[in-house]
């Protein structure tokens, strides 16, 4: 570590602590030429994929423009600027957990569609009509009546218990 000050190349730790809710480390050093004081933060460097998009070029990655885009879609909607950063959480978190150097622009759209339709259906429809480039109002149909199939589906089981053991639809037969 280089002096801020002097440019000495030989410094000590004084102190160290977690920050940044513990994604970070905190240390205070000083120069062993001229006696100054610094502070240091260090971050672990978890590099995600490069986006390939529709066109086929390629570009860094943007956690900015992930959040941005889903505040986008929530916009005005009772959604708490918290669980969309976890939401993004989750979403970064996969794109490192499947190391890959590169990934699909529409694999990571796909996830956020996964995350929005969790999060608020008018938020995920609205991501999914600019995602999937709706040209008329049966294209919002038919994707309002895909997500009240997926609703119908995941409600039954996690609401309710089975009927009969085995059947884990959660619904009867007549």
């Amino acid at each position: 570590m280089h002096c801020p000050f002097c440019g000495h190349t030989e410094t000590k730790v004084i102190d160290s602590r977690l920050a940044g809710e513990g994604r970070q480390i905190r240390r205070r050093r000083e120069c062993l030429e001229c006696t100054e004081r610094f502070t240091t933060f260090e971050t672990a460097e978890l590099l995600l994929p490069t986006v390939v998009k529709g066109d086929r070029s390629r570009e860094p990655f943007d956690e900015n423009k992930l959040l941005h885009g889903m505040q986008k879609a929530l916009e005005k909607r009772p959604v708490g600027r918290e669980a969309i950063e976890a939401a993004v959480a989750r979403i970064c978190h996969k794109l490192r957990s499947l190391g890959e150097r590169e990934i699909a622009a529409r694999s990571i759209g796909e996830m956020v569609m996964e995350e929005l339709r969790h999060l608020d259906e008018v938020g995920y429809v609205r991501f999914a009509s600019v995602y999937r480039s709706f040209q008329d109002i049966e294209a919002f149909r038919t994707e309002v009546d895909q997500l009240r199939r997926h609703r119908r589906r995941r409600e039954p089981s996690r609401d309710q218990l089975p009927l009969l053991p085995g059947d884990d639809s959660g619904e009867d037969d007549k």
